[in-house]
């Protein structure tokens, strides 16, 4: 295409289908979540090409334009995307736009979207303690008279809590911006979805400590029950200034 006719996504959509090669196409991003996209919305889409296979499409790898991104793999890789990486919730809540593998592109994407128990505990584990070591620090700032740093810490420790959170639930994280539609479609079991963003804004806001304690008194109890009480107890004394 030339610079006074970019590629478009429905031709390239159209195009792609055609090549027998491409076994899926799955777009991500803000196309893929309802209600999401706007007039500065490009189209990601990856390209999911049959190993070891021969296709004139592997030209467009890296094209990337304010209307059109492109990413395009082999199944082995489509299969490791994200696992770990960044990628990982944009793909678990992709929407299929071809899948030649009879739903084997969904099972991927499925497979995603859902972490293992393994992968879930020891995730829950780290950020429960990145968790707590920001909560405490942020405590301990308020009490020393460190009111800015009381408040970074803070915000800091918003980052874990969803990330905990979301790993009890064996699930990526959101991005920022996908936050409160993740929330509002697929609430957190056991968290009033508007309770805890109120709670969220607040906290990285103010650094309000005595909202601080009231949220890690829930999440203590939600991660002992998951059997992360050794996390909390190597804290030993220092937990009580984390509780209200």
């Amino acid at each position: 295409m030339s610079a006074q006719q970019p590629l478009a996504y429905d031709a390239f959509v159209e195009l792609a289908t055609a090549d027998p090669a491409v076994v899926g196409l799955v777009l991500k991003g803000s196309r893929a979540h309802d209600g999401m996209a706007t007039p500065h919305s490009d189209h990601d889409l990856y390209v999911v090409l049959a190993d070891d296979a021969a296709t004139g499409l592997t030209r467009f790898a890296g094209h990337r334009t304010a209307g059109l991104d492109l990413v395009i793999v082999s199944l082995t890789e489509f299969r490791a995307a994200g696992m770990p990486g960044f990628d990982r919730y944009a793909l678990a809540r992709a929407r299929i736009v071809l899948d030649r593998l009879d739903g084997g592109i969904a099972r991927i994407l499925a497979d995603k979207a859902r972490l293992s128990a393994d992968e879930a505990f020891r995730d829950a584990g780290g950020r429960l303690d990145a968790y707590a070591n920001s909560l405490y620090r942020s405590v301990k700032n308020h009490r020393d008279g460190q009111t800015l740093a009381a408040r970074l810490d803070a915000a800091d420790s918003m980052r874990f809590l969803l990330e905990l959170l979301f790993a009890l639930d064996r699930r990526p994280r959101p991005y920022n911006k996908y936050l409160e539609w993740e929330l509002d479609r697929h609430p957190l079991p056991g968290w009033d979805t508007d309770v805890l963003l109120r709670a969220v804004d607040r906290v990285s806001a103010t650094g309000d400590v005595s909202l601080q304690r009231n949220l890690f008194s829930r999440v203590e109890a939600a991660a002992r029950a998951a059997g992360h009480g050794g996390v909390l107890d190597a804290w030993g004394e220092d937990l009580a200034l984390m509780r209200p």
